[in-house]
């Protein structure tokens, strides 16, 4: 009945809704129509279940180092170049401390959390406050973390980790439905579940905005991105039920995304990153602590290339001197192709999310159809490329 009541000048135009969201739209739909386009080349083998799953496995470590890296690039277009480093510089360590000290998975963990957390700490202070650009002290920190890697390693490679670390991104949550023998019937029961949820939570949201009389997208285009999300959601949980159900490091990315997600758009420190890029002067001025949001976000990006150094050796079941590198440019690329902005003060984590999976479909397609390293590294630079140019043709349009 509510709804009946709106007033129609209140309804935004499709054309503005498209180009206030224009990167976010424009890399979503390019991400289906790569996967589609795969798809059909690979003769359906992209997104046969088992590849699905694999293609998260594979690019877990992506993921999480893009959340980090969209925060720090937020701050003014800054980057963190020693997130690879960092990543290989921990499993050094958590390898070290399980392998040959024979240390308890849980404990070797958490130390290896604390030590990411203080380089964040290090790197933090002499961005912020030090005021050394950021590029110059990360620069340092790859270099510096790359070393001490290889001094810990001393040229060989550590391996095998036990089961239960390697389970961190090789892992699947039990069936608690197990009914079928080859159809893992719990990621069907969690998407019907969310699916609920976020029906009710966009119905209520809705029905906020009629009440305070903001603008509402048309009826028709509400209801269609709901479906497709719903579609979206449903489709994902059937892939995963036909191989192993949820990976757990899956489980660890819902949580991250959903979180740094919330993190930005809800709450008032993750607003000040925003300002901080916008406009870090007229920040400053209105009273927000531009160093600690600084030092917040590059403690935060080391604590997750930790993370990432984890997830990336529990997935390869070793820890090696060579591990990380590159890590910081899969990271940096998934960010711009997912629509931040190489100034700051623009950018969304779901967006380096679809970003990275962009840069994931395409690096496995290719593989797939036999594609040489060559060409592939051609392909993506070329993509990063157009990504970025149109950040700076949509910005010169606005203008």
């Amino acid at each position: 009945m509510e709804t009946a009541k709106v007033n129609p000048e209140r309804f935004e135009s499709i054309g503005y809704i498209l180009r206030s969201n224009i990167r976010q739209y424009a890399m979503l739909i390019a991400l289906i129509v790569i996967m589609i386009f795969f798809q059909i080349t690979t003769n359906g083998i992209l997104l046969v279940p088992m590849n699905v799953t694999n293609l998260i496995l594979q690019n877990s470590y992506v993921l999480i180092l893009a959340i980090g890296m969209t925060l720090c690039i937020l701050t003014g277009g800054n980057i963190d170049l020693s997130v690879g480093s960092v990543a290989a510089f921990i499993a050094a360590i958590i390898g070290t401390l399980i392998i040959n000290q024979k240390m308890s998975v849980i404990s070797a963990i958490i130390i290896g959390l604390l030590i990411g957390a203080l380089i964040g700490v290090w790197q933090g202070f002499w961005i912020a406050y030090v005021r050394i650009p950021a590029f110059i002290v990360t620069l340092a920190g790859m270099l510096l973390f790359r070393g001490l890697t290889n001094t810990i390693l001393k040229g060989l490679t550590l391996s095998p980790f036990p089961k239960s670390f390697q389970s961190i991104s090789s892992g699947y949550i039990p069936d608690f439905f197990p009914f079928f023998d080859k159809f893992n019937l719990t990621p069907i029961v969690v998407s019907i579940i969310l699916s609920i949820i976020l029906i009710f939570v966009q119905i209520r949201k809705r029905r906020a905005k009629i009440k305070s009389g903001m603008e509402l997208t048309p009826d028709f285009l509400f209801i269609t991105q709901l479906l497709l999300t719903v579609f979206a959601i449903n489709l994902f949980a059937y892939w995963l039920a036909a191989h192993k159900g949820i990976p757990i490091i899956l489980v660890i990315l819902g949580v991250l995304i959903s979180g740094y997600h919330f993190f930005t758009t809800k709450t008032v420190p993750g607003r000040y990153i925003y300002a901080v890029g916008g406009n870090e002067k007229a920040a400053k001025l209105s009273g927000i602590d531009t160093n600690k949001v600084l030092f917040f976000v590059y403690l935060n990006m080391a604590v997750l290339s930790a993370v990432a150094g984890i997830a990336f050796s529990a997935r390869t079941n070793s820890a090696f001197p060579a591990m990380g590198n590159g890590f910081e440019l899969d990271a940096i690329a998934a960010c711009f192709i997912g629509g931040a902005s190489a100034t700051g003060g623009i950018g969304t984590v779901i967006g380096a999310i679809i970003g990275a999976l962009v840069m994931g479909v395409l690096n496995n397609g290719m593989s797939i159809m036999g594609i040489g390293i060559d060409w592939q590294m051609t392909i993506k630079g070329f993509v990063l490329l157009m990504a970025v140019a149109f950040d700076v043709f949509s910005k010169n349009k606005a203008k």
